[in-house]
């Protein structure tokens, strides 16, 4: 089983590089940006919760990002058989904690974190193109600063928390995705076959 947090600030290429997780390893994928958007999308009361948050740039409260996350994991068991690729959390080190806690339960564990590394001029580019692409809402300077500020302050610390681990792994995050992807791969491949 290859469960993988794939780690870095927004735009980073988190979503991008778990497909390709998904597409080489057979891995199920919990994004959890993806989740939060499909219930704001239907408008559900975690949606309209979600949004209060999200449109201001912060984050979603550590409670309600595990129970999102053990609903998902427990309504797909099956597909996350092989492993699961965790996007966009853990994003505190009180989430990482958790997760350590549901992955346990479940006879299991984190076995890698791959932090996609990007200096913040092109993460900013990155995020207001993907808005102009996609209309996505929260994609504006504004609130990309302000995601940046809140991912520096309270995410960027996870990195030392899971260094500490020996789980951390920093991955060049820019040049051609095939480039970044094939990073990605070299690393997995150093990884014990046996590890849960």
């Amino acid at each position: 089983m290859l469960n993988i947090v794939i780690f870095g600030a927004p735009g980073s290429g988190k979503g991008t590089q778990s497909d390709r997780l998904i597409a080489n390893y057979g891995l199920f994928h919990i994004s959890t940006g993806d989740v939060l958007r499909d219930h704001m999308r239907r408008g559900t009361e975690l949606g309209n919760t979600a949004r209060q948050f999200i449109d201001r740039g912060q984050l979603i409260p550590d409670e309600l990002m595990i129970d999102i996350l053990a609903g998902v994991l427990d309504d797909n068991r099956e597909a996350a058989a092989r492993g699961v690729i965790f996007d966009g959390f853990p994003r505190t080190i009180a989430q990482a904690e958790a997760l350590e806690q549901m992955l346990a339960r479940r006879g299991t564990s984190v076995t890698t974190v791959i932090g996609l590394e990007v200096d913040e001029q092109e993460l900013i580019e990155r995020i207001l193109n993907r808005g102009r692409l996609t209309g996505r809402s929260d994609d504006t300077l504004e609130t990309a600063q302000k995601r940046l500020d809140v991912y520096h302050r309270q995410t960027s610390p996870l990195r030392d928390y899971y260094r500490e681990r020996g789980l951390y792994h920093a991955v060049q995050g820019t040049g051609g995705i095939d480039a970044v992807a094939a990073r990605i791969a070299a690393h997995l491949a150093t990884l014990p076959k046996d590890k849960s």
